[in-house]
């Protein structure tokens, strides 16, 4: 009986650590991954990392008003919205460990 118990506990662990690296997987592939968002038709674009981090701010000479802060800030906000709503999609429809069959169980 013993090694029975001993079986199931190395593939338990193995599952584990399989699970482990599968989740390292999806983390490095949320953090490659980037989406856009613009505001302005273009004036002001932001790019996140699939994890919501600020990788890039572009912005037209054209919007540059130093009359006008205001105005350039709200753009930057807006496209940031909007790429934030793309990374809450991706991570809407990246596969997680908690929502797969039977992972509740560890």
């Amino acid at each position: 009986m013993g090694s029975g118990y001993a079986k199931k506990k190395k593939q338990a662990k193995q599952m584990q650590q399989q699970m482990a690296m599968l989740q390292q997987s999806l983390s490095s592939q949320m953090e490659n991954t980037e989406v856009e968002g613009s505001a302005g038709n273009g004036l002001v674009t932001v790019v996140l990392a699939g994890t919501g981090q600020l990788k890039k701010i572009r912005i037209n000479p054209e919007c540059v008003d130093p009359d006008d802060i205001e105005g350039l800030e709200a753009l930057i906000k807006a496209a940031h919205e909007q790429a934030f709503k793309e990374v809450q999609k991706l991570a809407e429809s990246t596969p997680s460990l908690e929502n797969l069959p039977g992972m509740g169980l560890f």
